[in-house]
């Protein structure tokens, strides 16, 4: 395809690859540089990662602003031709028309997706109920399929990770969130591949699988046969490098050695990642 894919063109292969007969990786970024390496590396699709993000900001998931998360997800945007769908939390406020609005900026801001989940933000009461959150991403959906961008919106429950480990209540909320006009489904930490299968099998349209949970973090493999149409690498490759960062320094300062250099991305490699 000559120049740079259109938004519209972008978002019809990402709501197309939800359709293959194998599930699709899609990796997530946590800022220009690795969205670019992804890219070149190969995978179809991004999505921003609201914790990596918040990350590099020096701040815990969940304390990034609707504005932030909109700058950086539009600057993944504009760095690669790819296909991005952003983690947009709840939307950035309790009100259904809060949640609609964010949808509408994510389209302005040129990604083919994003989440909206049901976890509140607030300790007491840590996911909206039922009732409310499908309200919430039926105001959602309405805003995603508004305009002529096929526009992909994630419907996320986060009961496994609010303290709310109960599988059939979050079938129970997919399926609310999938009547509401979610296109994909998506429930975190669920506890095994059995678990994974009934909820996939629940559903008439795409689960998203999130791994990067140690223990519940299956082969893409098993995921396909349990049904898995999209695999989400959330936080992982954020805490991967941030891992490495840590043991390298561990060992300049512990040993007065530099070993990892031996291992580490040279600047050449970095460099032909980047495109110079």
């Amino acid at each position: 395809m000559p120049g740079h894919p259109t938004q519209h063109e972008k978002a019809t292969h990402f709501r197309a690859l939800h359709e293959g007969d194998v599930p699709f990786v899609i990796a997530n970024p946590f800022d220009i540089g690795s969205a670019k390496i992804l890219a070149a590396m190969g995978f179809a699709a991004l999505a921003t990662s609201s914790g990596g993000f918040a990350g590099t900001l020096g701040r815990r998931d969940g304390q990034v602003t609707r504005g932030e998360a909109l700058a950086h997800a539009q600057a993944v945007v504009e760095a690669v031709d790819l296909p991005v769908s952003a983690d947009f939390e709840n939307g950035f406020g309790h009100a259904p028309a809060e949640a609609a609005e964010t949808v509408s900026l994510a389209i302005g801001a040129g990604l083919a997706g994003c989440s909206i989940e049901d976890a509140t933000q607030e300790g007491e009461r840590p996911l909206y109920h039922i009732d409310e959150a499908a309200a919430r991403m039926a105001a959602a959906a309405a805003a995603a399929h508004a305009t002529e961008i096929p526009f992909v919106l994630t419907g996320r429950t986060e009961g496994f990770i609010r303290g709310v480990p109960d599988l059939d209540e979050t079938i129970a909320r997919l399926q609310a969130y999938e009547a509401a006009g979610a296109d994909v489904l998506m429930a975190p930490a669920l506890p095994d591949l059995a678990a994974v299968k009934k909820v996939c099998a629940s559903l008439t349209k795409p689960f998203s699988f999130m791994a990067g949970i140690p223990g519940r973090s299956f082969p893409v493999e098993a995921l396909a046969a349990a049904g898995v149409r999209r695999i989400s690498l959330a936080t992982s490759l954020y805490r991967a490098a941030m891992g490495s960062l840590e043991a390298a320094a561990r060992e300049v300062r512990d040993n007065g050695t530099f070993v990892y250099v031996e291992d580490a991305m040279t600047s050449r490699d970095l460099a032909d990642y980047m495109g110079r």
